[in-house]
């Protein structure tokens, strides 16, 4: 089988570096708030160009402490996107606040920004979009738009670390933007962990304190907060993949280049779009597909593994259906919940690999031509 993501030769890659820095965290004696994660956010920092940078427990954790830190709460309304992974609207419904879900762009997959304005009310406290697949949300518009209305926006950036616009990182435009490096991201590590980012001291103290249970002062606590950190093992991994990710970023675009001028000449099927002066770093490659169940088999079948993201846009998701959305409420986020097929991306996807998944793809005929 073509798996769908391989971490195995990333991870040769690295083991040399890998086992060196098991053994430094091993030796050190120090293996939560270590000199490993402090090395790992001043290095993140760097790259990000960005003044704050706090490691935390994961991605999701990351939204939480990012909302909990804004003081949304109960009462107060996040404007985001329903074509996403669960956890953006989760930690917006776990602070108490009420996700507000609005139509997304049919070509980035990404907020609209023109239906954000629609949504404000006077409950509405921030937006948060979300870089779906590694590509930028259009975040000039979308800071106007909150700077006209006096909101804050965190941004969920859990899966375009590496990505610009306007050569400005993902992630440094809003107030707050989070990350996650769960091993198959972009930027990923051996088990789970995530990152704050802030261009505010304020903001980033107050995460500090959270994150490690409201406590400056060993046994001193100033509020109710978390057991949410960065532990020095993953910090010390996540320090070599940064080493790598302009590379594996590089070979990952290059690898949607090649699908891209071999499937965009096949009728019935979209490529991914890159708009102009963005950096679209393909977290994942997806397809747009009118008859995508009949693709999926015939790749299932010549042993090409593939996945759905997202099967089912999160406003008609049983948790929220007492909010009262019906299905057609957002047609374009349904659509691409019916169209969309992720096929095999990876920094180390063969040209073998690659051109027999598009030889395979090229001859479905009738299954992909609408």
């Amino acid at each position: 089988m073509i798996p769908f993501i391989n971490l195995e030769p990333q991870l040769k890659l690295m083991k040399e570096q890998a086992m060196r820095a098991l053994n430094r965290v091993y030796d050190s004696g120090h293996y939560i708030l270590g000199s490993e994660g402090n090395q790992f956010e001043e290095e993140v920092k760097k790259y990000l160009q960005i003044p704050y940078a706090i490691g935390v427990g994961n991605g999701t954790d990351a939204l939480v402490l990012a909302l909990h830190a804004l003081d949304i709460g109960p009462g107060d309304e996040v404007i985001t996107t329903p074509f996403t992974f669960f956890a953006t609207a989760e930690s917006i419904s776990r602070v108490g606040a009420t996700p507000v879900f609005v139509d997304i762009e049919p070509k980035t997959y990404n907020i609209d920004p023109a239906n954000i304005k629609k949504a404000i009310t006077k409950r509405t406290k921030a937006i948060m979009p979300v870089h779906l697949f590694g590509h930028p949300a259009q975040m000039d518009v979308i800071m106007d738009i909150a700077k006209e209305h006096t909101l804050y926006v965190i941004e969920d950036a859990c899966q375009a670390f590496g990505a610009s616009l306007n050569n400005q990182k993902a992630g440094t435009f809003g107030d707050i933007a989070c990350f996650s490096f769960y091993p198959t991201k972009n930027l990923g590590t051996l088990g789970d962990g995530g990152l704050i980012v802030t261009k505010h001291k304020s903001i980033s103290d107050r995460i500090r304190l959270l994150r490690h249970h409201g406590s400056t002062k060993k046994y001193f606590h100033k509020e109710v907060g978390y057991n949410s950190r960065l532990d020095e093992l993953q910090a010390a991994l996540l320090r070599i993949s940064l080493t790598h990710i302009d590379a594996f970023n590089q070979n990952r675009k290059d690898i949607a280049a090649r699908y891209n001028q071999e499937l965009e000449k096949i009728n019935g099927i979209g490529v991914p779009t890159k708009q102009l002066h963005a950096e679209h770093i393909y977290h994942l490659y997806s397809l747009d597909l009118k008859n995508r169940d009949a693709v999926q088999a015939m790749l299932n079948k010549e042993d090409i593994a593939c996945g759905v993201y997202y099967p089912l846009p999160l406003h008609l998701q049983e948790v929220y259906e007492d909010m009262g959305y019906k299905e057609g409420t957002f047609p374009i986020a349904e659509e691409k919940s019916r169209t969309l097929l992720a096929i095999p991306m990876h920094p180390f996807l063969t040209n073998k690999e690659q051109q027999t998944i598009i030889k395979v793809i090229q001859s479905g005929g009738a299954g992909i031509t609408i």
